[in-house]
């Protein structure tokens, strides 16, 4: 009888810790600032769910954890507290590039182990960086950050200005591992994020829009890149970057493609032969050199020429000196403005009228990237492309790896 309590009260323990492990989640986001305006939340117990069950189903991957580095400090034992969901955020009026996430200290001597066996510099003031990220501590907080530029500017939390009541990740993630959700005054709009076997892909709710017909279109074609957008995806792509530039070029419809091809470049330098006199001497490299066609409609194209040359934007021999590969030609008709490579023209694809931005990987591409380290080529490499899509009220964005033993979540 008392074998069967001890079993009982076993199984019991059993599915608490389970339960606690795996399903209970703090879902109180106590970091996120007044001032963001995007904000991306990882489920880490429900991507640590999918984690397990991709590694229980690839046996093969079990026995990879040797050749690991046994020196480098993993995460998990940096100090740090992980929360039920990371928040990373970007700030209001701060360059696309600049994100941040407010962690938890546990362990401070645990922390300055882990900085030193990642190779992170000691900048002074408790601020820390490497190659990649930056990391301010502040008290019983580390700030990590893609940029150091603004991480004094982070806002009070976004929780007081409801009077301390508590946000929740319930009102930003619906389903699948995550969310990124774009914050206004007026409203926040919420997409979910999904791990597939091959891919990532970003959709809002409720989303039924099917684009697999048009993805396998474009896949059959030669192009790096294509897109077509009507004056409402201009503007939202274009507030990304620069506010202001959608009202002053009045865009309502835009059409690009582009190819990729590889050509010899002229070299031509100076020296002096034995007798010192001056020689010519020329060689050769190969780069990666695009043709492209871009078709700008406009109701005012006299607007939007203005605006290019206010900006010196436009040269003499009409050049639009924005694009740094030469030479091409700008030209506007009554509704419409043309940028062309003049080398190789190409022309642009029938009109599908739909909305997208399609970019096919192509090994010129990131061979072209001097800066890149073998790791970073690696990485571009795997994808395939990338694909946003609009219809109505539905958004998706997918980012489609090339296939591989293993899932995208064990790679």
């Amino acid at each position: 009888m008392k074998k069967k309590y001890i079993v009982f009260i076993i199984a019991i323990l059993l599915s608490v810790g389970t339960y606690f492990l795996f399903f209970y989640k703090d879902k109180n986001l106590k970091y996120i600032p007044e001032n963001a305006d995007i904000l991306i939340l990882v489920d880490v117990k429900k991507a640590t769910k999918q984690y397990i069950f991709s590694f229980l189903v690839h046996p093969s991957k079990w026995f990879e954890d040797g050749k690991k580095d046994k020196n480098k400090i993993s995460v998990s034992d940096s100090g740090l507290e992980i929360p039920d969901f990371i928040q990373v955020f970007h700030l209001k009026d701060t360059k696309v590039s600049e994100w941040y996430c407010v962690l938890e200290i546990n362990d401070k001597a645990k922390l300055s182990a882990f900085l030193k066996n990642r190779k992170f510099v000691n900048a002074g003031k408790d601020e820390f960086k490497n190659n990649q990220l930056f990391i301010k501590i502040e008290g019983e907080k580390c700030i990590v950050g893609t940029s150091d530029l603004n991480i004094k500017n982070i806002g009070k939390p976004l929780s007081e200005t409801f009077k301390n009541k508590k946000l929740s990740a319930d009102s930003f993630v619906n389903d699948g591992l995550g969310s990124i959700s774009f914050i206004s005054e007026l409203r926040t709009q919420n997409f979910s994020i999904f791990i597939n076997d091959d891919e990532i892909e970003i959709k809002n709710e409720q989303n039924k829009t099917d684009f697999s017909s048009l993805i396998s279109d474009l896949l059959t074609k030669t192009q790096f890149l294509e897109t077509e957008l009507n004056e409402e995806n201009v503007k939202k792509i274009a507030a990304v970057f620069n506010k202001d530039l959608n009202d002053s070029v009045s865009v309502n419809h835009l059409r690009i493609r582009a190819e990729l091809a590889q050509v010899n470049d002229t070299i031509i330098s100076y020296g002096y032969d034995d007798n010192f006199n001056e020689i010519e001497k020329i060689s050769y490299q190969k780069i990666v050199q695009p043709n492209y066609h871009i078709l700008m409609q406009t109701s005012d194209p006299d607007k939007t020429w203005n605006y290019f040359q206010s900006k010196k934007w436009i040269n003499d021999q009409n050049q639009f000196t924005v694009i740094p590969f030469q030479p091409n030609l700008i030209s506007k008709t009554e509704n419409q403005i043309s940028i062309k490579s003049t080398q190789s023209p190409i022309k642009l694809n029938e009109n599908r009228k739909q909305n997208f931005i399609f970019i096919k990987n192509n090994a010129l591409l990131y061979s072209s990237f001097k800066t890149l380290s073998d790791s970073d080529k690696k990485f571009f490499n795997t994808i395939e492309y990338i694909f946003y899509g609009n219809k109505n009220l539905d958004y998706s964005l997918k980012i489609k790896f090339k296939k591989d033993q293993y899932p995208l979540i064990l790679r």
